[in-house]
């Protein structure tokens, strides 16, 4: 069945969350309360046995969802964690090799950050293809340099496979990324801002996005 993802697709980043003393937990709650139903777990430092924790902790949370939910880097603990799919970076397994550890029935997304690595990435047999950064962003270290919405627009012209923009999206400017092409928005920042409910955040966000 080919993959159709919502507009919003939000990112559970550890280190995000870790910065602003907000639990893992509570986040997620918030997130399904919303009406979240794409979710992507990220942890780029922790040991396997704390990202298969924090992934136990999300899936109860959302087990009487019908969420997607996506672990990042990981396809083995993607397995373990019996998730619904795994999100790949241009550094990790290739989608290729991603589907012979998950199978056929998983998700698998991969990251592009030039229209060279969207062309390579829509012969491969991932379901989605991240672009970007779009804009300026604060969640990622060492961030590729940004395609702005022309890049989003160029990426809809070189794949028919669904498109989910990320880097700096706001409530604001959600509706231009959509507009350029994407299929979906990726936020993480954004729905993290301190001293306001993730859970209205979210809510607002997918208000703009209608």
């Amino acid at each position: 069945m080919p993959f159709h993802p919502p507009k919003l697709y939000a990112i559970i980043d550890r280190a995000t969350l870790d910065a602003r003393n907000i639990s893992i937990a509570d986040f997620a709650r918030d997130l399904r309360d919303a009406g979240i139903t794409l979710v992507q777990y990220r942890d780029k430092t922790n040991a396997p046995q704390a990202i298969l924790q924090a992934s136990s902790e999300i899936s109860a949370i959302f087990a009487a969802t019908t969420a997607t939910l996506i672990l990042n880097d990981r396809a083995d603990l993607t397995l373990l964690a019996n998730w619904t799919g795994v999100h790949v970076g241009q550094s990790d397994l290739s989608p290729q090799d991603t589907r012979r550890v998950l199978g056929s029935n998983r998700i698998i997304g991969i990251s592009t950050h030039t229209d060279a690595q969207v062309i390579a990435a829509n012969e491969t047999s991932a379901d989605y293809i991240a672009v970007g950064p779009v804009f300026a962003t604060a969640s990622k270290q060492n961030a590729e340099p940004t395609i702005g919405l022309a890049g989003v627009r160029r990426a809809r012209t070189l794949t028919r496979k669904p498109i989910v923009a990320i880097g700096g999206i706001t409530r604001e400017n959600a509706p231009s990324v959509i507009a350029a092409g994407a299929d979906s928005v990726a936020v993480i920042g954004a729905l993290c801002v301190p001293g306001q409910s993730p859970r209205k955040l979210a809510e607002d966000f997918l208000a703009h996005l209608r």
